[in-house]
């Protein structure tokens, strides 16, 4: 049996239904009390086993997954990557070259300062790595819970929103402008403004709701790691590596290689710088500063979980289930930008990634030129539309699992917010293009 369209067509509710399952289950993982993990791989398991009996062909199958797997691998070796080189920052206590640099007593000017710091961050660096950092900074600076996760909230919205608007930001702006369907320059001046008001709007709203409020900052506790590191050591790790971070897109666009590697290449460079400053130390004294220990302290569990729901959405992919609910839309709707903002919002509950990749796959470069409207509006969306539920962007990903964030006190709390940021943005776009052209 080979993969026919009637095979797939049988599959498809199947799949759809298993998936909307799976989904369930990660949402509800707190009052069901099933780590979401388990119900990520269960899903990814189900999909895949019932898309390989569907399609009959296992050298098809094997050839898909194989191409998946090696997608999710390049972004869960980046975020391990990415996590040990922050953990060893924080080993080396390097982040208070920052901490101690801000001043401010007040929550919403915090909110504020971090805001924008993580949006032009975000596009140096990428979205998933910015968010990383600022979290691990969050955690040095403030003490409540409730006051991380409305931190984390807007991080995600930021880094998102930042990302958006630069070729080397967000997964998907890059696909398009190596893809050719956008150029650096243009996708800068075009979804700039709009990414900056998506971000503006929820961090007004969320900095006027905790005005007058206090940061309450951790209590500073000398752990033995502390005792043993130097202010050289400290300012070398954190300056290595924000540096290792920032020359990563750099590196993929010197080499055309995949960004992992330049993480990986930057690891074993921060190994080894770490293991010839810490030479002359005794074992035990430098047991907490190693990149091993640093490895060991990195959530698996977030990665295994990143491995899961990206296997889960790429037998939707292959199955077509993506590219023809795409394709009703164009025929249902027909209006550019009301697809492209269904497309937006649709990236909240699918991985934005399949979700542009199918749109590129329907939409040629003859129907569309570079730099059309629609390619920069739906980097625009695909890029900040996942903001509007945690498990709808990388970024929000990372958070979840490094703050423990709950799926519905997230669609409570920061999914309205990030909504309305979205729109404003959307809405920013399209008055912003009817001007200029």
């Amino acid at each position: 049996m080979s993969l026919t369209p009637d095979s797939l067509a049988q599959a498809a509710p199947a799949l759809i239904a298993i998936f909307v399952i799976a989904y369930a289950a990660i949402a509800l993982e707190h009052p069901l009390k099933i780590n979401k993990s388990g119900s990520a791989l269960v899903g990814a398991g189900l999909l895949w086993s019932i898309y390989a009996l569907s399609v009959g062909d296992a050298h098809l199958v094997s050839e898909q997954l194989s191409e998946s797997l090696m997608g999710t691998a390049q972004i869960v070796f980046f975020l391990m990557g990415a996590m040990t080189i922050v953990e060893v920052v924080d080993a080396h206590n390097g982040f208070e070259v920052i901490t101690t640099r801000i001043k401010t007593s007040r929550l919403s000017t915090l909110m504020w300062l971090v805001g924008f710091v993580t949006f032009f961050l975000s596009a140096i660096l990428d979205n998933l790595t910015t968010t990383i950092v600022m979290i691990s900074l969050m955690r040095k600076l403030l003490a409540k819970r409730e006051d991380r996760l409305f931190f984390a909230g807007i991080i995600v919205i930021a880094a998102n929103a930042g990302g958006a608007w630069s070729p080397i930001g967000d997964v998907t702006t890059t696909m398009l402008w190596i893809g050719g369907q956008v150029t650096a320059l243009a996708i800068i001046q075009s979804v700039l403004l709009p990414s900056l008001v998506c971000m503006l709007v929820p961090l007004g709203i969320v900095a006027w709701v905790l005005r007058g409020q206090v940061v309450v900052a951790p209590e500073r506790v000398r752990e033995f790691a502390e005792l043993r590191t130097t202010a050289f050591e400290r300012n070398l790790m954190f300056f290595l590596g924000l540096g290792i971070l920032v020359a990563v897109p750099a590196f993929k666009t010197i080499t055309h290689l995949p960004p992992f590697l330049g993480v990986l290449f930057g690891l074993g460079i921060l190994w080894i710088v770490g293991d010839l400053v810490h030479r002359h130390k005794e074992d035990a004294a430098k047991q907490h500063l190693t990149l091993g220990h640093a490895l060991s302290k990195i959530d698996m569990g977030s990665l295994v979980f990143f491995i899961g729901i990206l296997l889960a959405v790429a037998t939707l992919e292959h199955a077509h289930v993506l590219t023809a609910l795409a394709r009703w839309l164009d025929q249902a709707v027909g209006r550019q930008d009301v697809v492209v903002m269904i497309i937006g919002v649709a990236s909240a509950i699918v991985d934005n990634v399949p979700l542009v990749a199918a749109a590129m796959g329907m939409y040629s470069l003859t129907q569309y030129p570079p730099d059309h409207f629609f390619w920069e509006f739906l980097a625009y969306c695909a890029g900040t539309g996942g903001s509007i539920l945690i498990i709808g962007s990388a970024a929000g990903v990372a958070a979840m699992g490094l703050e423990r964030i709950q799926f519905f006190w997230y669609v409570k709390k920061i999914g309205g917010l990030a909504l309305v940021g979205y729109l404003a943005g959307a809405g920013t776009y399209l008055v912003q293009y009817q001007l200029l052209h």
